[in-house]
């Protein structure tokens, strides 16, 4: 998991030393604290990619921090497993409810723990899974929902997104502008296919924007590819 931020929220300093061991080998950049309210601190001044979160913490219950970092803007999104020796089902609910995404039970085994984390990135989120987009000089984050070209940030509309995912999911696929309505628009859309050619040009226009080549390529009588061969 290539450079995600963990935070690990855990007052047993033996547990927390192994699993900073075993996430350090995996690239996890991790911050440790015992405490809730400071870990409340933490996670707002640089937001963590996830969160490992004990239930018993000094300070603020994990629920409680669970809570709090759902409520905050710039936490709201940040995954969330909890760790804890209460195994009860209404626990677990308890737990889920509050806006944890995992959960796991003591004891386990860290090389369990590292794969559910790998789990809940590549679910939540799949660029820092290694499933981020890419083409030549085109980067998309599908999470974030941002776009790159050589580095610069390309802001895209809702529709122009979905229309470039889709062909960063197929590169070098002509499609055609009936396809690219099925699978972009909905197979329910009453659009008509001249749409199609409009976003088409609009998404041209911005990721073109500076000069750059122009790697959307229109096949007559076909449809549109991404393909730089032109």
């Amino acid at each position: 998991m290539p450079n995600a931020r963990m935070l690990l929220v855990e007052d047993d300093s033996a547990l927390a030393e192994l699993l900073i061991w075993h996430f350090s080998r995996e690239d996890f950049e991790v911050q440790h604290t015992i405490d809730g309210e400071e870990a409340l601190l933490l996670a707002r001044e640089t937001p963590p990619d996830i969160v490992l979160l004990d239930w018993m913490v000094e300070g603020l219950s994990g629920l409680e921090v669970c809570r709090r970092l759902r409520r905050a803007p710039e936490t709201a999104n940040v995954p969330i497993i909890m760790l804890t020796a209460r195994g009860e089902e209404e626990d677990r609910v308890r737990g889920l409810e509050t806006g944890a995404d995992d959960y796991v039970t003591k004891p386990f085994s860290p090389r369990e723990l590292v794969a559910r984390v790998g789990a809940v990135l590549r679910r939540v989120r799949p660029a820092l899974a290694g499933e981020a987009l890419s083409y030549s000089d085109l980067e998309m984050d599908t999470v974030g929902h941002k776009v790159r070209r050589g580095g610069d940030v390309i802001p895209l509309g809702p529709t122009e997104f979905r229309l470039l995912k889709h062909f960063l999911e197929h590169p070098g696929h002509v499609f055609s502008r009936e396809r690219l309505l099925d699978s972009v628009w909905g197979h329910d859309s009453d659009i008509e296919s001249r749409t199609v050619d409009v976003h088409i040009r609009r998404l041209r226009k911005a990721i073109n924007d500076g000069g750059r080549p122009d790697i959307i390529r229109t096949v007559r009588s076909a449809g549109y590819a991404l393909d730089t061969g032109h």
